[in-house]
């Protein structure tokens, strides 16, 4: 499942065929036919988006969209406002009324579903800033936020010289109180200062390129967190598709609409401050508190709020979540041998390959010692499975260079935990039954992955000694299925 997604619409036939299109996108779909009956599912089954038709019998979908983010702010899912046809003005007014996004039908399916796929990523990053902001808060750490209320720069990439462009620009001005700054598509990558909002106007001029462009925006350092808004050229549906697959927020279909296209930038650059806001507040408040100094990871203190509130929410949204337990094998062995600064240094190696490994939303922590907790959201038992078995070859085949030029070959174990189907389990519940797990793996060979679920008992598994070589009878070992990846400690 990629998603949750609530249908309204009063006619079951343009229900059903979009529960059919969303249902082969392996979406989850919900219906109602009201406005009245939206409000209600919304909240009990929790969607993740609202496609909801413009005409409804006891409201209009703008009035639907305003109502859900006047409830709660915070917790409205994305609102698309399907229209009969293509009018402009009705177009402005649902966006205006706060819809994410309007569609007018017919629609293509493609450029469908990528809106969909776009507002999804877009709301799961920032459910995740406002998940780390809560934590912040449990902290008392939360202070004023810095000040994003100043006029933004928005960079129009565009042909200079055209008269269009120059229209554009000139239009756009006298629309919105932001900075219009006009770049030539081959200096867009190295223009400062850095934008609040890029706008790539492949309509004009841009010789094809400005679908390239978007990855490389999205992954330059001065781009990387800019909205960014991508104007197809008109009758070119799977160009404005793949734009959005490609890192655009937001996308105009038919070429440039001042009227439109303002009011999306507006709404991109408060998003943006927003997040900049949420992530400001995370880095200087959390920095010195809850950071561990060695490896620049998230230390215990951290760890245990964030994880029940990510646990609370996995429950209110009925979403799996895992957590890992990671312990380097033999790492006495390295402080012994190589002093504390062969095991600072490889401990420092560990985290920098968690965190090039790992998804952007999973919590890394280091646990106590070389002990390291890792919380993965949206992660069933097998993705979790995989995850760890993936950082455990990864280990593995990379040798790790210590000061003075020497280096060791070390091997991972991991427990992983996920919660009962009861769904009763407390976050230190899990944490136990991953470390069990742990343990587990250690006395199963080391270099070993060990599912919580598959532990019989551990009553005195911690006072037996491990083995030297990581070497035990398979009689031996405490396990009821085969999920051990056995390996050399």
């Amino acid at each position: 499942m990629t998603g949750r997604i609530l249908i309204v619409d009063a006619v079951p036939t343009n229900r059903i065929v979009l529960r059919v299109k969303l249902s082969a996108a392996f979406y989850e779909v919900t219906q109602a036919a009201s406005g009245a009956a939206a409000l209600a599912a919304v909240r009990t089954a929790m969607p993740d988006l609202v496609l909801s038709a413009a005409a409804l019998p006891d409201m209009t979908g703008p009035a639907l969209c305003a109502d859900l983010r006047r409830r709660d702010p915070r917790a409205a899912p994305p609102v698309v406002i399907l229209h009969d046809g293509d009018d402009p003005a009705e177009r402005l007014a649902s966006l205006a009324a706060g819809a994410d996004e309007v569609l007018s039908r017919p629609f293509e399916d493609k450029v469908m579903l990528a809106r969909l796929r776009a507002l999804l990523r877009e709301r799961d990053a920032e459910a995740e800033l406002e998940l780390r902001e809560d934590t912040r808060r449990a902290f008392g750490l939360a202070e004023a936020g810095s000040d994003f209320s100043g006029p933004g720069i928005v960079h129009l990439i565009a042909q200079s010289g055209l008269a269009a462009t120059r229209a554009l620009a000139a239009g756009l001005q006298d629309r919105i109180a932001d900075r219009v700054v006009q770049v030539d598509p081959g200096k867009a990558l190295r223009t400062l200062p850095a934008p609040d909002v890029v706008v790539v106007a492949e309509a004009l001029g841009c010789g094809g390129e400005g679908l390239s462009l978007l990855p490389q925006l999205r992954a330059n350092r001065a781009t990387r967190h800019s909205g960014l808004i991508y104007i197809a050229r008109p009758l070119e549906p799977r160009e404005a598709a793949s734009a959005l697959d490609m890192g655009a927020n937001d996308i105009l279909t038919d070429g440039p609409d001042l009227d439109e296209l303002a009011v999306r930038l507006k709404r991109q650059i408060r998003r943006k401050r927003t997040n900049d806001r949420l992530r400001a507040n995370m880095q200087d408040g959390l920095r010195a508190a809850v950071l561990d100094p060695l490896t620049g990871l998230f230390n215990r203190r951290y760890a245990l709020p964030h994880l029940s509130r990510l646990s609370e929410r996995a429950i209110a949204k009925r979403r799996p979540y895992a957590v890992l337990m990671a312990d380097i094998d033999r790492f006495k062995w390295v402080n012994d041998v190589h002093g504390h600064a062969g095991g600072d240094a490889v401990l420092q190696v560990l985290a920098q390959r968690l965190r090039g490994t790992l998804r952007a939303a999973d919590l890394i922590a280091r646990w106590g010692g070389e002990e390291f907790l890792i919380a993965m959201p949206d992660a069933d038992r097998c993705a979790a499975l995989a995850t760890a078995e993936r950082l455990c070859a990864i280990m593995a085949a990379q040798p790790v260079r210590l000061p003075g030029g020497a280096s060791v070959d070390l091997t991972l174990s991991i427990g992983v935990a996920t919660p009962l189907r009861s769904g009763e389990d407390q976050p230190m519940d899990l944490i136990e039954r991953a470390d069990d797990a742990l343990y587990a793996a250690k006395n199963a060979g080391r270099n070993t992955v060990v599912l919580a679920d598959t532990v019989r008992a551990l009553p005195d598994l911690r006072k037996r000694p491990l083995p030297p070589d990581g070497l035990r009878p398979a009689h031996d070992i405490p396990l009821s299925g085969g999920l051990a990846r056995g390996g050399k400690g």
